[in-house]
């Protein structure tokens, strides 16, 4: 395999053993895959957007040349800033002429790069964000999702908590897009009551005034959606507070890229998720030795979803064998889902989302002293998202 990865804007970053894009000549392109990733690569957020791109990386190295043909990978950092996601998107489909543009984490960065990157017949996977208007009315059939709608996770800890009988739980997300979501998907499948509702500042690392706000209302459990640095930094200072014997249900918040952080603070805390990496099958083992083996760490779902984008990708241009000019025919075999996900059963729906299992997990130090999360039970079987039937999308 030759491939070729660009960090456009920052520095170069080159495989072992690969040239650089400005030294493949403009005629050899038309036999060249080209693939452009965004993600956050900086800021306090980064490690999710290290891990996506460590597990998009991961599948092209062991796969070879995806889809069979020579591959080249331009990575661009986001900064997690929607105003320079979409300009890079621009020149991803402009100036470089990428087949595909993969990410992003965050659901803002969605948005900005979603219209720029469809409009010119670019296939856009999402590896993370998974907006409900983009799985419902604004569905688009150069959109396709190989994570979930965001409001799935939550779901399961709606369910959860619905399962415990807590009538009084306390809510609290960053106030964007991904944010609103996660409350309402937790509202979804939980019909008890509410001590408060609170939508911080987007990037906020300081919530004494929330966690006071949570001492006094005494909830029966506490849900929040904080990923990244938030993340840790809530954990932390709910533990500080005193405050670990409530229930702390939450999603992102406690995962792998948190708990190398958090650590025993966060040991015992509950999510909802559509992966870990303990789940039983061929598929899974090979994927966390792999990762744990050339990175060091724990995978997380960030990094899993962004593994099976990849292997979405070879298979889809295997079956066109390579030809990547009929656009229909390239997104019927991308329909098709044709590999083996870590995350065992996995298929698109009528809008380009996935169809798959939800758990609920624990965070759990493991055998290894790595932290990391562990299913502890199933919640939803072959899950459709709630937005599926608005999306009028032809089927094929």
């Amino acid at each position: 395999m030759t491939t070729k990865t660009m960090l456009l804007a920052t520095s170069l970053l080159t495989l072992p053993g690969a040239a650089l894009a400005q030294d493949v000549p403009p005629a050899a392109q038309d036999d060249v895959l080209k693939i452009g990733l965004i993600y956050t690569l900086s800021g306090p957020a980064a490690a999710l957007g290290e891990q996506a791109r460590n597990g998009f990386m991961l599948a092209a190295e062991r796969i070879g040349e995806l889809g069979g043909m020579e591959t080249e990978i331009v990575v661009i950092d986001d900064e997690q800033r929607p105003d320079k996601a979409a300009d890079d998107a621009r020149e991803l489909v402009q100036r470089e002429e990428v087949d595909f543009v993969v990410g992003p984490i965050f659901s803002n960065i969605l948005v900005a790069i979603h219209q720029p990157v469809t409009e010119t017949g670019t296939i856009l996977i999402s590896t993370n964000a998974g907006t409900s208007n983009f799985a419902g009315a604004e569905c688009n059939p150069n959109f396709f999702v190989t994570s979930y709608q965001n409001d799935q996770n939550h779901e399961v800890m709606g369910a959860y908590a619905e399962s415990e009988g807590y009538q009084n739980v306390f809510l609290m997300a960053p106030n964007y897009q991904a944010g609103r979501d996660s409350l309402a998907g937790f509202k979804n499948s939980y019909t008890g009551g509410f001590a408060g509702e609170v939508f911080t500042e987007m990037g906020q690392l300081d919530f004494s005034s929330e966690l006071a706000q949570i001492a006094a209302f005494q909830p029966d459990a506490l849900f929040t959606f904080m990923p990244g640095g938030m993340g840790v930094n809530l954990v932390k200072q709910f533990d500080q507070a005193g405050l670990s014997s409530m229930p702390f249900l939450s999603a992102f918040t406690v995962d792998e890229t948190t708990l190398p952080a958090t650590q025993d603070a966060a040991v015992g805390l509950l999510g909802g998720a559509n992966w870990a990496p303990d789940l039983e099958n061929e598929a899974n083992e090979a994927f966390v030795s792999a990762y744990i083996e050339e990175y060091g760490a724990v995978p997380g779902t960030y990094a899993m979803q962004a593994y099976d984008a990849a292997q979405l990708i070879d298979s889809a241009v295997r079956k066109v064998d390579g030809d990547l000019t009929d656009r229909d025919a390239l997104r019927a075999a991308l329909k098709e889902a044709d590999f083996d996900s870590p995350r065992g059963d996995f298929s698109f729906g009528v809008n380009n989302y996935p169809v798959q299992d939800f758990y609920l997990v624990e965070a759990v130090k493991r055998d290894d002293g790595m932290y990391g999360t562990s299913v502890r039970e199933k919640i939803f079987d072959d899950y459709v998202d709630t937005y599926a039937d608005q999306c009028q999308m032809d089927a094929s």
